[in-house]
């Protein structure tokens, strides 16, 4: 039985993507070829994986991902430069020990940015420049890392800065989650704004879409896609995926999903996608972090021992009821 494919139903309206590692591009790679038309590295591009020690460049994985991508026609997004996580210790670490000073951190940001985008120049047509920057919590507007600690707020300037340089034409985001939370989505509004008086060639706001069955409420999603697009700049849904579990459920007794899951995500998605449709003249992709559930950050993660299914193909990759309805709001069956 022929499947309708994400990519050709939704290109009239924006990017399917998916994010791979160099397991799923080998996994799933029937899958993806026939569904998606953008790839994101999972982890293989962040500082830890491409830069483990000071000048060592391993890119070996990361170019599984865009040569898979490059061989099938597809697009690459780049993720990520700069974190606060999955950052290797050296870079904040003085050569004779200690904490690294502001012009150290900053000569070692630059030339992590020019090899990594400089590399994936021209194949690589945007990236996530610096991820997750704003605090979750409380007044606090920036998250108090080592970046952050050492160099001040202005790092996010120098990181677009610097991505720049290496890749003039590379669309520049910055992306965060729980960017539909009004208190950190109101903070994410703050820095864009700042970053743009600063001068920042800041191009886009990811929004990750990181969400389950009950949370985000749809209507805090059209607000949150309705203030971004207010600040002049391309969104992208970079992370989409939908927990069957609320946050605070830490069940471990599941093995499959629900009848009452499936159908609830499937709902979500729904709701969800005719949402993008809205507003598709700025939204120009939506990426699912996995292709489908036999993979997911989310087994195991908050709850150790434990299986999610937050996709729109099921283990064996066969297209749930999500995956139909999703399709359905393009006016046409799965």
């Amino acid at each position: 039985m022929s499947v309708r494919s994400l990519r050709e139903v939704f290109k009239g309206d924006f990017d399917i993507g998916a994010a791979v590692n160099i397991w799923t591009v080998d996994s799933a790679a029937e899958l993806i070829k026939a569904q998606y038309g953008s790839l994101t590295a999972e982890n293989e591009m962040k500082p830890v994986n491409t830069q483990p020690a000071e000048g060592v460049f391993t890119f070996e994985k990361a170019d599984k991902i865009a040569d898979f991508a490059a061989r099938h026609g597809m697009k690459l997004r780049g993720h990520t430069l700069v974190w606060h996580n999955q950052t290797p210790d050296w870079f904040f670490e003085a050569p004779g020990g200690g904490p690294a000073d502001r012009e150290t951190l900053l000569r070692r940001m630059r030339d992590h940015i020019r090899a990594v985008a400089g590399r994936y120049r021209g194949r690589a047509y945007c990236w996530d420049v610096v991820n997750e920057a704003v605090a979750d919590e409380g007044e606090q507007w920036l998250r108090p890392s080592k970046w952050h600690e050492r160099v001040g707020p202005d790092y996010i300037v120098r990181a677009f800065e610097y991505a720049h340089e290496a890749d003039p034409d590379a669309l520049l985001f910055y992306n965060d989650y729980n960017e539909c939370n009004p208190a950190k989505r109101d903070k994410i509004i703050r820095l864009v704004k700042w970053l743009k008086e600063q001068g920042a060639p800041i191009h886009g706001i990811g929004m990750q879409g990181h969400y389950n069955l009950e949370s985000p409420s749809i209507a805090e999603v059209r607000e949150a896609i309705e203030r971004y697009a207010e600040l002049g700049l391309i969104i992208h849904v970079t992370e989409l995926d939908m927990s069957v579990y609320a946050w605070d459920d830490r069940r471990t007794d599941l093995k499959e999903p629900t009848a009452e899951m499936l159908e609830r995500q499937a709902e979500r998605y729904e709701q969800l996608f005719a949402l993008y449709r809205e507003y598709r003249d700025v939204i120009r992709s939506v990426t699912f972090w996995g292709a489908a559930d036999d993979y997911t950050w989310l087994h195991n993660f908050p709850v150790r021992g434990r299986r999610n299914w937050p996709l729109l193909f099921d283990e064996n990759h066969r297209p749930k009821e999500a995956f139909r309805r999703v399709v359905r709001t393009a006016g046409v069956e799965a």
